[in-house]
């Protein structure tokens, strides 16, 4: 099942972003992510969904929706797309993507796009049967550790 994302969902979701290389929560860093991920919720650009299995959340996809410049309409943004190790295989990502999409066509976009680190060579298999394309390269200067 495919819902959109709840506060109370902030623990699950916490976890899960872990395995995209975010810093497991600790005391230190709990209060600080629930704010944003709050904030995020709240935020009329975003969509934020989560897969659940058995009464427990094993996926999330965030989506934000950005005007472009070159563009006449929105693009839709997949900067988060996480589904437990555990669950994976059973068709979770595959339908937190299919809602990606029917959300942002109800948005009116021209596009939905997603990165995606080079060693996830399994995620961009269902990207590509999603009818995605590899499509360019990305690149990055970290100018601080985040936390």
């Amino acid at each position: 099942m495919i819902r959109p994302a709840r506060a109370f969902d902030v623990e699950a979701v916490g976890r899960l972003l872990t395995e995209l290389g975010r810093s497991p929560l600790g005391d230190a860093t709990r209060h600080r992510f629930r704010s944003g991920f709050l904030a995020h919720l709240r935020r009329r650009d975003t969509a934020s969904l989560v897969a659940v299995e058995d009464g427990q959340v094993v996926g999330f996809c965030s989506l934000e929706f950005r005007p472009r410049l070159n563009r006449m309409r929105a693009q839709a943004w997949i900067p988060d797309l996480i589904v437990d190790r555990a669950a994976r295989g059973r068709g979770h990502g595959r339908q937190l993507l299919e809602r990606a999409f029917q959300l942002a066509g109800e948005r009116g976009c021209w596009s939905v796009t997603l990165e995606s680190g080079h060693h996830r060579q399994e995620a961009h298999r269902l990207y590509m049967s999603a009818g995605m394309e590899d499509a360019g390269v990305y690149f990055i200067r970290q100018l601080e550790a985040d936390v």
